[in-house]
């Protein structure tokens, strides 16, 4: 088998699915990357056994079809550093060596037989499908995926919870501390249903989109997804189990609304954050009419730190604390000038929401609150 592809693109397709491979593999040819040529497609994968990632390109010339495998780090090491150039490929299909021709020079290899590859999971009967736009999508990972958790107890809380209606599909991520609400309304299912994606696969994904336009189809069954890109193919387990009633921990009536510029915030918090106790993190919102005072302190080193923020707010004076590292989190994948902070008192979650939604999209982020000392 032979055939001759353009060194740039190769490279670039590899490492876009080669961030599936795990450092340490359990089973060797994981390790691998898939090559199929099959009528002048070439159809590249790689997989962690519970994530297969493809992709595909026309080849410049072929002779034959065939299927190989190959270590991903030797491969990817030896035509990074290449120039822009058609590099070919010749594959002894009995003993697997492989010979990769370029413009001065050529490396040889030994690669696997193609058949001790793993092969993706197949989506059962009447599996759910609909598509959203690649932006929508990355948008909706990309202010989600912070707030995943990391909990071997409650797995479904270590993935993206995709909530599909007929009308719009919400995105809910939460660790049990601070949730995101992130509602598409440009996109809708033709029936209610839901998932919950794994951090690892919505991490790709996020790679992914950013450089797609068109729109992304997404299939789904009980257990398994396949996302659906112009050059991409994504297929993964879906974490099992049922997630929580995300509606039921947000406030509804929160009588304390500050409306406050997001950068001020934000900078005022991290300068202010520094001499919070490095146990807690801890800092102190302190609202009067038409400022926010922001406090901290480091009980064992003796610092503190206090600053006043401007901001609209006209109700009676209240103080509510947060862990700084969350409450700038939250503010950091949000967009937009200003943003409210809604909070009933300081026992219940603070609600932040920007004061201006971005077009299709209504984003909600919670953060339960710290107690204070006095």
């Amino acid at each position: 088998m032979r055939f001759v592809v353009t060194s740039t693109e190769l490279c670039n397709r590899l490492q876009s699915i080669g961030r599936v491979i795990n450092a340490k593999s359990a089973l060797p040819i994981l390790d691998c990357f898939l090559f199929n040529l099959e009528s002048g497609i070439l159809s590249i994968t790689a997989s962690d056994n519970e994530t297969t990632l493809e992709t595909s390109l026309l080849v410049v010339e072929h002779d034959g079809d065939g299927r190989f495998a190959i270590g991903s780090k030797n491969i990817l090491d030896a035509i990074k550093e290449l120039p822009e150039q058609p590099i070919v490929f010749n594959v002894n299909e009995s003993n697997v060596a492989v010979t990769i021709e370029y413009m001065n020079g050529k490396f040889s290899m030994v690669g696997q037989q193609a058949d001790e590859y793993p092969t993706p999971a197949l989506l059962g009967e009447a599996p759910v499908s609909f598509s959203m736009p690649a932006a929508t999508l990355f948008d909706g990972i990309n202010r989600t995926i912070f707030a995943t958790a990391d909990d071997e107890l409650r797995p479904v809380m270590n993935g993206i919870y995709f909530d599909i209606t007929t009308e719009y599909v919400t995105l809910v991520s939460s660790d049990g501390h601070k949730l995101v609400r992130n509602k598409l309304l440009a996109a809708k299912g033709e029936e209610k249903a839901a998932f919950i994606l794994p951090k690892k696969p919505a991490n790709l994904l996020k790679g992914l989109l950013g450089k797609e336009a068109d729109d992304i189809n997404i299939s789904f069954d009980s257990r398994n997804a396949v996302f659906t890109l112009p050059n991409h193919r994504l297929v993964c387990r879906l974490i099992e189990g049922r997630y929580p009633n995300y509606n039921s921990v947000i406030p509804v009536s929160n009588p304390y609304k500050v409306t406050i510029n997001r950068q001020a915030l934000l900078s005022a918090l991290r300068r202010v954050s520094v001499c919070s106790s490095a146990s807690s993190s801890l800092v102190k919102l302190r609202l009067t009419a038409g400022e926010l005072h922001i406090s901290a302190q480091d009980l064992d080193f003796a610092s503190s730190a206090e600053e006043r923020i401007v901001c609209q707010y006209d109700g009676e004076p209240m103080s509510i604390g947060f862990k700084s590292t969350f409450l700038m989190d939250i503010i950091s994948n949000i967009s937009g000038e200003e943003i409210s902070v809604e909070v009933s008192d300081p026992s219940r979650a603070g609600v932040i929401v920007p004061t201006v939604q971005e077009e299709n999209t209504d984003l909600l982020m919670l953060l339960m609150p710290m107690m204070l000392n006095d």
